[in-house]
This record gives C-alpha cells, sequence and structure tokens, in this order.
C-alpha cells in the first residue's frame, strides 16, 4: 500500500474500481479525503455510474405511525431484514408519504409543506403548498428522466383542483380536477405510465388518465373485466400496465387475478392468485378492499393492506406468487397503519 505506487494509479482504473462498490463504502469514502469527494461527483464518474447497472441493493421499506423515523428495510437482494431509525434534518411533523427514484417524500400537514430528500447524500429541499385551506385527497410523488412532480388532487373552495409541482420550473400549477370520484382507497396513488397518471373510479369501474404535459383529464374508452370487486393500477416502468383485480359478487373476493393491457388498450389476464394464498390474503384485509394497494418494486408486483404487516408479491418473471416474511424486529403491538415503499437508492439523484 506505499502511496509511492497507488498514487500513480490511472484514473479510470480508480473509477472502475469505484464502480463496483456498494452505496455504503462510496459514502464512507466521501470524508476520508477530498480527492476521493471531488472524483465521486465528477462529470466523468456520474455519466459512467448512471449508465452502468447498479450494484446498490435494493429496498422494501415499512413504515409506521407510531414509528414515524423509524424504518424497517427488507433487502431483496440479499433476503434480510435491516432495522434502523434515520437522523432527519427537519421537523419530526414530517411523515413519509413516498419514495421515487432513490428520493424520499414527506408532508407535513401542520405547514402544509412537502419535503424531497436524498438520505444518502444528505440533501433535501422544503415545497411550501402555494394554500393552506385545503383538504388532503390523494399526493403521488413521480420522478421522471428530467427531475420529478408532486401531484396534489384536493377540494378548493367547494371545488376540485390539481396542483401540480415541477422540479425543473420550481413552480407549481394549479389545473381542474377530475368530474367525477376517483380511486375507493386512498392509499393507493396515481400510477406513472406513458407520460400520465392513471387511476380507476369506484364502480361501475373505469379508467382515468391525468396529462402530466398538459393538465387535462381523460377517460379512457374500453372495457375492464367482469366481476370486478376492487381494482389496482400498477407500472413497471418500462411501457407495461397492469391491472389488479378481485373477481366475485357481492362484495367478497372469491379469486384474485392479474392483467397486462394490450395494444388496443384491452387486458389480456397473466396469472390468477393459487387458491389458498387467495384465502389468506381476503382474511387479512376483511373484505375490506378500501385498505388495499400495490406498487412495482424491481420486477415485483406488491399487493398490500394497510392493516397487514406482511407483502403478498408477484414475480413477473418467473410467473410465481410469494408472501414475504413477517419482519422480526416489528413490534408485537402494531396494529393498522402499515405502509410499504419501493426503494432504489441512487448516489446522483438530485433534489
Amino acid at each position: 500500500m506505499d502511496p509511492r505506487i497507488w498514487s500513480k494509479l490511472p484514473r479510470d482504473v480508480v473509477e472502475h474500481i469505484l464502480l463496483l462498490l456498494p452505496l455504503k463504502t462510496l459514502l464512507n469514502l466521501r470524508p476520508t479525503c477530498k480527492a476521493f469527494t471531488s472524483l465521486l461527483f465528477s462529470p466523468s464518474f456520474i455519466s459512467k455510474h448512471s449508465s452502468s447497472s447498479s450494484p446498490f441493493s435494493s429496498f422494501l421499506l415499512l413504515s409506521h405511525p407510531q414509528f414515524p423515523h423509524h424504518f424497517l428495510l427488507y433487502d431483496s437482494n440479499l433476503s434480510s431484514w435491516r432495522n434502523i431509525s434515520l437522523s432527519l434534518p427537519f421537523s419530526s411533523s414530517f411523515t413519509l408519504i413516498s419514495s421515487s427514484g432513490g428520493l424520499f417524500c414527506f408532508f407535513d400537514p401542520s405547514s402544509s409543506s412537502f419535503l424531497v430528500c436524498n438520505l444518502f447524500v444528505k440533501s433535501f429541499k422544503i415545497i411550501e403548498f402555494p394554500t393552506r385551506s385545503l383538504s388532503l385527497s390523494l399526493v403521488t410523488f413521480v420522478t421522471t428522466p428530467f427531475g420529478y412532480n408532486i401531484v396534489f388532487l384536493c377540494s378548493e373552495s367547494a371545488s376540485k383542483r390539481v396542483f401540480l409541482y415541477d422540479s425543473n420550473a420550481l413552480s407549481w400549477q394549479r389545473f381542474d380536477g377530475f368530474d367525477g370520484v376517483l380511486s375507493d382507497s386512498y392509499h393507493q396513488k396515481g400510477t406513472l405510465f406513458d407520460g400520465g397518471l392513471y387511476f380507476t373510479t369506484p364502480e361501475p369501474f373505469s379508467l382515468v388518465r391525468f396529462d402530466l404535459g398538459s393538465g387535462k383529464w381523460e377517460r379512457l374508452v374500453g372495457g375492464l373485466p367482469e366481476e370486478l370487486i376492487f381494482v389496482r393500477l400498477v407500472s413497471d416502468g418500462d411501457g407495461k400496465l397492469y391491472l389488479l383485480g378481485g373477481v366475485g359478487n357481492n362484495g367478497i373476493s372469491r379469486s384474485i387475478k392479474l392483467w397486462e393491457m394490450g395494444g388496443e388498450r384491452d387486458w389480456v389476464e397473466v396469472q390468477s392468485l393459487p387458491e389458498i394464498l387467495c384465502r389468506k390474503f381476503v382474511s387479512v384485509c376483511y373484505h375490506n378492499y378500501e385498505h388495499v394497494y400495490c406498487f412495482w418494486h424491481q420486477g415485483l408486483i406488491c399487493l398490500c393492506c394497510y392493516t397487514w404487516p406482511e407483502i403478498l408479491y408477484y414475480n413477473v418473471l418467473r410467473r410465481t406468487w410469494h408472501w414475504l416474511p413477517k419482519c422480526p424486529y416489528l413490534p408485537l403491538k402494531c396494529s393498522c397503519g402499515f405502509k410499504w415503499f419501493s426503494f432504489v437508492p441512487k448516489l446522483y439523484a438530485s433534489v
């Protein structure tokens, strides 16, 4: 380790070595010397790191309102649990509401402000909402190749409004809300697909789309599968939109199925949940489907219930269903309030 030898190591070789290191090691290198900090944030390294397949682990993150800044992480690469408590650089009144593209989005109802942060590099931005006289309905936080958007659906002076924050413009825009009712689950957010956010309506079920560019609403023409009891949407972020729903009658799901949107905006059945797994899921949500939500995580379609601490997931590549084991670190007295997020760390996710 003679510095007279290692100091002559070509820069491109050093960059290649650093590209292979996990995120935690990269972050630990930053305070060791100015040379590492300069290299990690140089345009050359950022370009190579962004275009390479990330060596970082991805996580399923579980939060609970009883422990607002205490999180349970399931490492989906190593199939192991981690128990962490974050020291956040802001008021404890902020509550985690979403995660996307390596960023967390928090909301503080007392100040009507959002906080977007990359906790790994300790960068954050507080975004104040333009008005405080509002009734919170649906908040969706999504990242795009060019930044991120916060889409806030609310009631304002007896009328419906959509407020959209664009991280590039650093400003809010206001649009008319959808002339109808959206989603029977306040846990389910809008699904980003094809430049817009997709939502479902209560029975009779239909799909509506909010265009992020124009701010216009569109009700999609085309029938959904029959005998649906509840419906949820999820996108893989790579050109596919899925619909997951319960099939049955009299408000009771007899089976749970997964469909994929075809080229003609028709729905092609992909899989049906095995009966034994279906019985367990239906029993844990007590046919109260407004507490059911789903999301995409690294090739998995995750189906969750606000009142239950486990995840039922579908592996798209293997075409198999599984229950994620209950977290061993979860306090025994926790009841409803379980909220899962997909988190894939990104060193250069900018706020």
